[in-house]
């Protein structure tokens, strides 16, 4: 199976609910599905993004049960599967590989090039920053100016009052960043919602895991990975990685797999890797 097929069909299909929902909204009054995915109901069921969670009972002081519940459906998602929504949902995932899909007729790189690389451990102190500065200014920061939020976000001002609102620029920065800098730049150092879901599926149960006795050491699965790790490494056991399966689909050896459990993961990396 290509997962990175199968992952693409995946965003596709998410992207479409936030774009075609709106219009479902507005046009038809079918609200069966209402919101994005900083906040998206269906039916009767509540989804919340867990950082938008936290913000919300830390600035408020409140524990609100509904609230929690919403929270909760993402969270599990997380400890079993990582950082699953981040490279097979989001929406800033979707438009970073469809700009990949119009950039790669005019470049002959099998894989681009990564021009800064920046350490790992910086999502965590995007993390801690963002929580920090919500609890300063009182008010959920990554709620106003979450790049995945603004695109959901932008396309209902569209739909709904035919116009777009000035923070939509920092999703442009965003994908910016990603066509022209490092890929999955802002995902891969800035993103506190990614950092925050990187720290609930640190002990994940679903992992890339790799035969080293297979491993010919070619190189291609490091040069796939969209998050700059190194699969050939062990890389796949850290945090950061968040499941998206192009290590495996490049593998020529099929040496990398997934797998419920770490128990049997090799994992060959220095100390600081897990910072």
């Amino acid at each position: 199976m290509k997962w990175s097929f199968l992952r693409r069909v995946t965003l596709s299909v998410s992207f479409l609910v936030i774009l075609v929902n709106p219009f479902l909204n507005f046009y038809l009054h079918f609200n069966f599905i209402q919101g994005w995915y900083q906040s998206l109901g269906i039916g009767n069921l509540w989804i919340v993004s867990p950082l938008e969670g936290l913000e919300s009972i830390l600035l408020s002081k409140t524990i609100y049960g509904p609230l929690l519940i919403g929270m909760l459906l993402p969270i599990i998602l997380a400890l079993l599967l990582g950082r699953v929504f981040c490279s097979w949902i989001c929406p800033i995932s979707f438009l970073s590989e469809l700009l990949d899909t119009l950039k790669r007729p005019f470049t002959k790189r099998r894989f681009f090039k990564d021009l800064l690389r920046l350490p790992k451990w910086l999502i965590w102190w995007a993390l801690i920053g963002d929580i920090l500065l919500a609890l300063i200014v009182g008010a959920p920061f990554f709620v106003f100016l979450s790049p995945p939020g603004l695109v959901g976000r932008e396309i209902m001002m569209a739909v709904f009052l035919h116009t777009l609102a000035i923070e939509g620029i920092v999703v442009i920065v965003v994908l910016g960043l990603h066509l022209l800098v490092t890929r999955r730049f802002f995902c891969r150092y800035f993103c506190p919602l990614g950092g925050l879901l990187a720290l609930l599926g640190s002990k994940r149960r679903l992992q890339v895991v790799l035969d080293r006795e297979r491993c010919v050491a070619c190189g291609l699965c490091n040069k796939a990975c969209p998050m700059g790790l190194r699969p050939q490494d062990g890389e796949a056991a850290l945090p950061f990685c968040w499941n998206c399966g192009e290590c495996v689909d490049h593998c020529p050896e099929s040496c990398l797999s997934y797998k419920w459990s770490g128990a049997d993961q090799v994992a060959v990396h220095s100390p600081e890797e897990n910072l």
